[in-house]
């Protein structure tokens, strides 16, 4: 029976991840397999990037939520909980030179150093781990349009994790989806601070009434709604 998924206020990462699942998982599984999923997260992560080269600050909040819900539903489909990633790979720090703020640029690290989260530091809600990775890596550090090439360079580098754990299905290569995904939320983040996009306060409105199009949960959309809806 459909009904209607309300966000609330201090939601968690994980929380947004459950209700991405509750929202699409129903048609995900019906209508799309993992490649089809990822497709989708890259075509509207690409099209933030359009928003970014147009100076069209609508068209890119629009199309990196719909991205996030994508990149969420590649989540789910592999059963990585992004928020304990995340947590793993940057705990309060970033995860090459352990600074925070990064401190790559000066001391030029060459390999990650294997760092552990420490108890009391963990963002409590969605908003909290934007302000964590403004406080690693300061917007003030690169320009909008930087953060969006980085963006789309750990797209691709998911994208090749996927495509290699699907050749070999070995454990060693499931993990480098779930630390490439990890980066890419990272950067993700560094768009939204970016670009001054509070994600908690846009993702409650865009999803608060459940499917951000059909405004249903479970999502009720077609394939054909899907693959012709224009943003």
């Amino acid at each position: 029976m459909a009904h209607t998924v309300k966000l609330k206020n201090n939601q968690t990462l994980r929380d947004l991840q459950l209700v991405i699942n509750e929202i699409y998982s129903v048609t995900d599984d019906r209508l799309y397999d993992t490649w089809d999923i990822l497709s989708n997260q890259e075509r509207f992560m690409m099209r933030s990037l359009k928003g970014i080269r147009k100076n069209d600050k609508e068209k890119l909040k629009n199309n990196l939520l719909v991205a996030t819900s994508w990149f969420l539903a590649v989540m789910n489909r592999f059963h990585i909980d992004i928020e304990e990633a995340v947590l793993q790979r940057f705990p309060n720090s970033c995860s090459y030179c352990s600074g925070s703020p990064c401190r790559c640029r000066i001391i030029k690290p060459k390999k990650r150093k294997k760092l552990i989260p420490r108890s009391g530091q963990r963002p409590k809600n969605i908003r909290d781990f934007q302000a964590m990775f403004e406080k690693i890596y300061p917007h003030s550090e690169r320009t909008l349009e930087h953060a969006g090439i980085h963006l789309a360079e750990e797209q691709g580098e998911v994208s090749e994790a996927v495509q290699i754990y699907f050749g070999s299905h070995q454990k060693k290569y499931f993990r480098n989806i779930i630390e490439e995904s990890a980066d890419y939320f990272s950067c993700l983040m560094g768009v939204f601070n970016s670009a001054g996009i509070d994600m908690e306060k846009e993702m409650l409105k865009f999803f608060s009434k459940g499917c951000h199009k059909c405004h249903r949960s479970p999502c009720a959309c077609s394939f054909v709604t899907v693959a012709e809806f224009s943003s």
